[in-house]
């Protein structure tokens, strides 16, 4: 009777993996482009929140949500510090975050999506462990074609650097930037990621 009452929690209550063997993901997506308030996860209840109004001209480029049941913690991070040389990282303590690729004008958040990754960007902030898998949309009239990053257009990865290395950052004279991305990374490597990140929630919410 509470299966049929209450509605899974996001993060909890929801499969990782759609289709395993295929590589499709489950996403749920909390910001769309043209939002201009940041929506993010309220953990405890499973609803969306506001984090922040955007305060600058930053708009998310993509789909941006994250993937059910993964955590950036203890697993990701070491795997993390041995692939940079540096032993001061640690997970960002959340779920790992994705940007969706779409040609379809998906106007609000607060949905669940199948896509199938394709690569990443790793992303340090302020010596947190944050990586940003790249997914296209399954069946995606324009990206779903796309397997590896690499055969992703340029501009279109570009933009994704641009909002992650800026979307914090508040114009000030001798500001110093706490985001950076060191690589980007192709499916396997995303794989690898995802594998790691599922480690890290079995590991602490393994209940």
């Amino acid at each position: 009777m509470k299966a049929n009452t209450f509605k899974p929690h996001p993060w909890h209550g929801i499969p990782t993996w759609e289709n395993k063997e295929k590589n499709i993901l489950n996403v749920f997506i909390e910001i769309v482009p043209g939002d201009t308030v940041k929506y993010e996860l309220d953990k405890k209840t499973g609803y969306l929140k506001v984090d922040r109004p955007q305060k600058f001209s930053n708009i998310v480029p993509s789909l941006y949500g994250f993937i059910p049941q993964t955590y950036s913690a203890e697993a990701l991070a070491d795997y993390t510090k041995g692939v940079l040389s540096r032993p001061e990282l640690v997970g960002d303590e959340d779920p790992v975050d994705i940007c969706v690729l779409t040609e379809k004008d998906i106007r609000h958040g607060d949905i669940l999506l199948e896509a199938i990754p394709i690569g990443g960007l790793r992303m340090i902030d302020d010596n947190e462990v944050d990586d940003k898998i790249v997914a296209v949309l399954k069946d995606d009239a324009v990206y779903g074609h796309i397997e590896d990053i690499k055969d992703c257009p340029e501009l279109v990865i570009n933009r994704l650097k641009h909002y992650f290395l800026t979307y914090k950052q508040i114009p000030a004279e001798g500001e110093t930037a706490k985001c950076e991305i060191t690589d980007i990374y192709g499916k396997e490597e995303a794989l690898r990621i995802l594998e790691l990140s599922q480690k890290d929630y079995q590991s602490h919410y393994n209940d």
